[in-house]
């Protein structure tokens, strides 16, 4: 029986390595071919992680620079690097680029900038959240024009209850309301502030100096009455 089931083992090895040569004889080529690309993907693929980790650490640099001159005032140079970077850098460094170009742009001309702010939310290839940010770093910018109508606008829509800057958004509609001597108008923006419960803690402690000045009211300046006349000199 043993040596039964050592020839069938054999036989079994035998029908196997002719169905390898049969496999290699007809397929080689195939194989081979399979072989060198992948051999060939796989260096590809290092190659383009390679180059791309070179890139990103030369745009990190670059945008450190920029960052550099920006912080040392040198506006124009630093609008230049991020403008650089914008058109050449990696996909994240040129969406960086593109915010931090719109904030230099802004410290010269506002109204460049909001406009620069306008563009990355009108932006579809970026998220919602960013094209939010966008939204409202523009808003902010227009709030001092002589008609900030269109930035008010925009707040209100991003103070919308699920929106991602709704507590900047609602915070900058009071304090518009406030100085206008709005009082109901900014009580009620700051009252959903208070009832938000996912309101920052720094923004709730804001809020109680906000409130006072809401229930405080208009301050009413009274005229002082005029003060008596100085007697006559004492004649001897």
């Amino acid at each position: 029986m043993a040596e039964n089931n050592e020839f069938i083992r054999e036989v079994n090895e035998e029908y196997r390595r002719d169905q390898v040569a049969e496999i290699w004889r007809r397929y080689s080529g195939v194989i081979i071919a399979l072989a060198v690309l992948i051999v060939a993907g796989i260096g590809g693929w290092r190659y383009w992680q390679s180059a791309e980790r070179t890139r990103a650490e030369a745009a990190s640099e670059r945008f450190e620079t920029a960052t550099r001159l920006a912080r040392d005032g040198k506006s124009t140079e630093a609008e230049k690097a991020f403008e650089a970077i914008e058109s050449e850098g990696p996909a994240g460094y040129r969406l960086l680029a593109r915010f931090r170009s719109a904030t230099e742009t802004a410290k010269r001309d506002p109204v460049a900038g909001a406009s620069e702010y306008d563009a990355l939310a009108r932006d579809s290839g970026l998220s919602e959240g960013l094209r939010d940010l966008a939204r409202l770093r523009a808003a902010l910018l227009r709030l001092d024009a002589p008609d900030p109508a269109s930035a008010l606008t925009s707040l209100q829509g991003l103070a919308a209850p699920t929106a991602a800057f709704r507590h900047t958004a609602r915070e900058m509609l009071g304090l518009v309301a406030l100085k206008r001597g709005e009082y109901d108008a900014a009580g009620r923006w700051f009252d959903q502030i208070n009832a938000d419960p996912q309101t920052p803690q720094p923004l709730r402690q804001r809020i109680e100096v906000y409130s006072a000045l809401v229930a405080g009211g208009p301050v009413t300046v009274t005229e002082a009455a005029p003060a008596p006349a100085a007697p006559p000199p004492v004649t001897r």
